[in-house]
């Protein structure tokens, strides 16, 4: 047993210092960034943000709009290899689209039925996603596909320290997805007391892929989970992060997953985790005996339609540009100072959603 002293951040414990900037206007960001993936080789151009892999976000309608922006949407698992074959050829926009898969057998033999069929054309990017990518199995899993799809960018996860970031690089991720119990849904920190606060995983991690390289490009992280209001994808991208995930920002939507529900006359949405009791019997049938549930399953508050908050969040995202004078996206982490506040100063970003 050992002891780490040196304090770790949560996105709640730090504001961004502003600095002197020379920008005369918000239309005047880039928030387009360019990346050239270090395994598949491609370069992708767009908004490097990502809708979480979850029921409740990552679906087809979601798919459709977010397009629009350039910014990624990662499928749920659980679309049926016919759902995908009448989806995807009519979207056919593969740079803002992921293929999603976990480590069992029956995962890895519906990719090949995909690819049997032609699928994986429509998709140039994979996201292989296990809860705990700490595994031994994951890193196998991972050489196994790259090895079916050497021309995908593959984003691989969870992990939250820096050696296993280099790992899964090194093992043929593109892009390692970083986070483990951060998110609201997520009861992993409180059943099994595993975690690492998002804010210091992000830059350690963020600090350990970018040191991988090669001819092509540098190894990247999207940071997964955690993010409460548009500012958490500010400090997110200000510390480092090269790609930003969210399931609690894309839920609630109308073309968000779960659904719609009426009581006493206010419309809710499910949103639930992956690792509910909820998702399991809906998806498996059952929750195995071996297993703890550590997702959670509640109603938010619907909150029409997606396209509204995206330009919100955007508009938030450039806001924060001309306080740091970062003209684009890209210059967010040099431009970034942090300042640690204390937890009891904080509580009116708690209570931000209450006072909505």
């Amino acid at each position: 047993m050992r002891i780490d002293n040196d304090p770790k951040l949560d996105f709640d414990d730090v504001l961004i210092r502003p600095k002197r900037s020379t920008l005369v206007s918000r239309a005047d960001v880039v928030l387009e960034r360019e990346f050239k993936f270090i395994h598949s080789h491609r370069t992708w151009k767009g908004i490097p943000i990502a809708t979480s892999n979850m029921d409740s976000c990552g679906t087809f309608e979601m798919a459709k709009e977010l397009s629009k922006y350039k910014m990624l949407t990662v499928l749920h698992k659980f679309y049926s290899v016919k759902e995908l074959e009448k989806f995807l050829p009519k979207f056919n926009n593969p740079d803002y689209i992921s293929y999603c898969l976990g480590i069992r057998d029956d995962d890895f033999k519906k990719l090949r039925e995909v690819m049997k069929k032609g699928l994986h054309k429509y998709f140039n990017f994979v996201c292989l996603d296990v809860p705990n990518a700490y595994l031994e199995v994951v890193v196998g899993k991972l050489k196994e596909l790259r090895k079916l799809l050497p021309r995908h960018t593959i984003i691989a996860g969870n992990v939250v320290t820096n050696e296993m970031t280099e790992e899964l690089l090194l093992s043929g991720a593109d892009i390692v997805k970083i986070g483990i119990g951060p998110g609201s849904m997520c009861l992993t920190r409180r059943k099994t007391g595993v975690g690492y606060p998002q804010l210091s995983a992000t830059i350690e991690c963020a600090d350990a892929a970018h040191g991988i390289s090669n001819t092509v490009g540098v190894g990247l992280i999207m940071t997964d989970g955690g993010l409460r209001y548009p500012a958490d994808l500010a400090k997110a991208f200000g510390a480092g992060a090269d790609f930003i995930m969210s399931g609690a920002l894309f839920s609630g939507f109308k073309q968000s997953g779960g659904k719609l529900i009426v009581k006493n006359g206010k419309k809710y949405k499910e949103y639930y985790g992956s690792s509910s009791d909820v998702a399991m019997k809906r998806h498996y049938g059952k929750v195995e005996k071996y297993r703890a549930v550590e997702g959670r399953y509640t109603l938010i508050p619907y909150k029409g339609d997606v396209n509204d908050f995206v330009l919100d969040l955007l508009g938030s995202l450039r806001s924060t540009a001309t306080y740091i004078g970062a003209r684009r996206l890209k210059e967010f982490s040099r431009r970034t100072t942090f300042i640690m506040v204390h937890r009891q100063l904080n509580t009116s970003l708690e209570n931000y959603e209450a006072d909505k």
